[in-house]
């Protein structure tokens, strides 16, 4: 299949740019990071002294700064004592569905472009959705660039692999860059989407249903694994699988998770890394699902719920005092709550060191999940569970390039620091390959060629803030 580009526009809409507090240069102005240490991505190595320079979206050139020869109208950005790399990737986000007001899209397109997220895949699609990608990846919006995955196939949506099979058509036809799998589909109907998917050229991703399991998604090579979905409920005894598949038996999850045989997770990783699967973990969302601490605790620990609707943190507050009540009358501990943490994180790490491709993602906004925040969370959890920094900036950089290039069959030139790339950037005070919390250490973020200084995000988040206290419900 032919490489599919999105459109680019030459020129930023003013009002749209001005709406986000942020000004926008000239398109044909060169920009040039001057005397930075580039991180490029294509290995773990980190090249001192250069300077890059940009013009018209594009990475035109990279080299020393004892050789470089910057043009004469190139706006100057000081790149001394600073890292510059590839922006980030959230790969499990939601946008908003179909109504959301012209402004939430823009406060949560900024809140991504504020926290170096230069690149979104949204996984549950509405049509408004495609139109709104093509403003993104234009130009005409401040924000990442949007891959649209369409509307759920769940048990509701295909009760049958007919209705499953002319879903796929009608989203491939819709112009949807993948499918998006939810539980409750027959494992007939699974296979009917796999199926008509490879005829049509589209890909799919997201859950594995109980009637599918893990083994058959892999063996099926669903593109996309999200959640870490399917691996626990996988590597249990054969007698847990027995009594899992028995109608008449009752089992409570932490059974299934005190029966996990940890050889069996290692076994999956091998296998995942053989399928080419890659995985979207969303580590961060499972921790606030399970941790034993109350909804308010949880809130007490996240400043950046200020920049986030009322109505949203009452929802997550209201989910996780209700996943707590679920909790205690299936009598799951505390102890039973972290132990399925570990296997958990320990899945992730046996992913990573198979050299299973893993995407960053965190599924915001969902439980306690601000945009662009989120991913910075999420990268302290894959961190904890033993992922080195490379690994972890891997998965949101060059591996995410990789998956939009094999997988999506779009544009994958970006994802690292190269000539030719698109100049996806982030600018650090300090270098992440030791630390990735330096991500958080922010001089500047560029979007496909466009410069947003720490001033101009710190003034768009105060703005944002001020809104957010205005906002019903504050």
């Amino acid at each position: 299949m032919p490489t599919r580009r999105h459109p680019r526009r030459p020129v930023l809409l003013a009002a749209v740019a001005l709406a986000a507090g942020l000004p926008h240069p000239a398109a044909a102005q060169a920009t040039a990071f001057v005397d930075v240490s580039v991180i490029p991505m294509d290995r773990e190595r980190v090249l001192e002294r250069q300077t890059v320079i940009v013009r018209d979206g594009r990475i035109a050139s990279v080299g020393p700064s004892a050789s470089a020869s910057v043009p004469a109208d190139a706006v100057r950005i000081d790149g001394r004592g600073r890292f510059l790399m590839p922006g980030l990737a959230e790969m499990h986000a939601h946008v908003p569905p179909q109504g959301a007001s012209e402004q939430l899209l823009q406060d949560i397109m900024f809140l991504y472009t504020a926290n170096g997220v230069t690149t979104i895949r949204g996984m549950l699609g509405a049509t408004y959705q495609l139109a709104l990608a093509k403003r993104l990846n234009a130009g005409a919006m401040l924000g990442p660039t949007f891959y649209v995955a369409a509307p759920s196939i769940n048990g509701t949506s295909a009760p049958d692999p007919a209705t499953a099979a002319r879903l796929v058509r009608e989203h491939k036809a819709a112009g949807y860059d993948l499918l998006k799998i939810h539980p409750g589909p027959s494992r007939a109907t699974y296979d009917s989407t796999v199926a008509v998917a490879r005829q049509v050229g589209i890909t799919l991703g997201g859950h594995i249903p109980a009637l599918v399991g893990i083994d058959h998604a892999l063996a099926s090579r669903q593109a996309t694994i999200d959640h870490l979905d399917g691996y626990v409920e996988g590597a249990v005894s054969e007698a847990m699988k027995a009594r899992i598949a028995s109608p008449t038996d009752t089992v409570y999850p932490q059974q299934i998770w005190r029966a996990v045989q940890p050889e069996r997770l290692r076994d999956y990783a091998r296998r995942t890394r053989e399928a080419g699967v890659y995985n979207v973990p969303t580590m961060f969302l499972w921790e606030n699902f399970t941790r034993a601490d109350t909804a308010e605790a949880i809130a007490a620990t996240l400043p950046e719920l200020k920049y986030a609707p009322r109505q949203w943190v009452n929802g997550w507050m209201n989910q996780k005092r209700q996943r707590t009540t679920l909790d205690r009358q299936l009598r799951i501990s505390p102890a039973d709550a972290e132990h399925h943490l570990a296997l958990r994180r320990q899945m992730l790490k046996h992913l990573a060191d198979a050299g299973a491709p893993i995407l960053m993602g965190t599924d915001s906004p969902q439980m306690f999940n601000v945009p662009g925040f989120a991913l910075h969370r999420e990268l302290q959890v894959m961190a904890n569970a033993g992922l080195t920094p490379f690994q972890i900036l891997q998965s949101g950089t060059a591996t995410v390039a990789r998956y939009a290039r094999e997988v999506l069959q779009l544009d994958g030139n970006f994802g690292t620091v190269a000539p030719g790339m698109r100049a996806d950037l982030v600018l650090l005070d300090a270098n992440p390959l030791q630390d990735v919390a330096n991500l958080q250490r922010r001089a500047g973020v560029m979007v496909r060629g466009r410069w947003v200084s720490a001033e101009e995000i710190t003034k768009g988040l105060a703005d944002l803030e001020t809104r957010m206290k205005a906002s019903p419900g504050n």
